[in-house]
Order: C-alpha cells, then structure tokens, then sequence
C-alpha cells in the first residue's frame, strides 16, 4: 500500500470522524440534563435535599438544582407518604411539567403505601402519576436516590425513556 493509498485515507478518516444519528444525540442530550422537580411530602424530602448538596452532589450529572416551577423540570421526584387531598396537587403539577417528563418515586411511602395502609394515603403514586424508577428504602438514603437516578439516566439514553 503507497502512503496516499485510498484505503488508507479511508482508515484515518474513520479513526479521525464520529458518525451518530439525531435519536442518540438527543437522547444523549436528555439525560445530560434532566432538571428536577422536588414534590418533598415528608422525611424522604431530607434525604432527597442531602444529594443536591455538596457532599453527594447530583450536580455533577447534569441536574444542577431542582426547579421550583414545573414548566422548568422535565422529572419530578416524589418523595414521602401523598394524601388523598394532595393527589389532585400532584397530578396538577405533573400535567404542567412539558415533554418528556419522567417521575422517580422515593421511599416506600411513595412507591407503595408504605407502613400506612389507610384511606387518607394514596397505595403509591403510580397511581395517579406514571412512574418510571422505584427507590426503596424508608427513607432511603441519598445513595440509593443517586442510584435511581442512574437507572433513570440509562433509560433515558437508551430510548428516552417511556415517553
């Protein structure tokens, strides 16, 4: 093969050029950058506050701070125990939120009930809102909040989610 071989060129040039599609460049994108929504209801909220802050900071993967308004965020972290008054609250606040949103439920309390099987409680948010990753734990710890969002990350850039 002579240095100016065509089949080299072809070589370099593949080594030197990255080739994607649209799909995986804004998927890449998304899960870059999801922005939270806090909906903290009741002792999962510290914990949920712990991994914004300094010592485990979620920042480092894209989401910088939590919004406080729901046209800002694109996921919303349930954590704690919702009431039945507090239901219609939570659904009004999801349906505000633009495409794609994507909601994490945090803590037993969220994802089930918890040790509250009541009639005031709602038996878990994914029945008023779809969920799309589940932290257990009563409250789980901010490790376990960072591990969720990872899944909801790997999700995210695997096919942007469910929606």
């Amino acid at each position: 093969m002579s240095p100016r071989s065509p089949e080299r060129e072809g070589a370099e040039l593949e080594r030197r050029v990255l080739t994607t599609t649209v799909e995986r460049m804004v998927a890449w994108a998304r899960q870059s950058s999801v922005w939270p929504a806090s909906f903290g209801l009741a002792c999962c909220a510290i914990e949920m506050m712990c991994t914004a802050a300094a010592r485990f900071d979620l920042a480092r993967f894209g989401s910088e701070l939590f919004r406080a308004s729901p046209r800002q965020a694109d996921l919303m972290i349930v954590s704690g125990r919702v009431s039945q008054k507090m239901a219609p609250v939570l659904r009004h606040i999801y349906d505000q939120m633009l495409e794609p949103k994507w909601v994490i439920a945090m803590g037993d309390c969220a994802s089930c009930g918890g040790v509250f099987n009541n009639y005031a409680l709602v038996q878990g948010v994914d029945k008023i809102v779809p969920v799309d990753v589940y932290v257990a734990g009563c409250p789980p710890c901010p490790e376990a909040l960072m591990y969720g969002f990872l899944m909801l990350r790997e999700k995210i850039g695997a096919g942007g989610g469910r929606r």
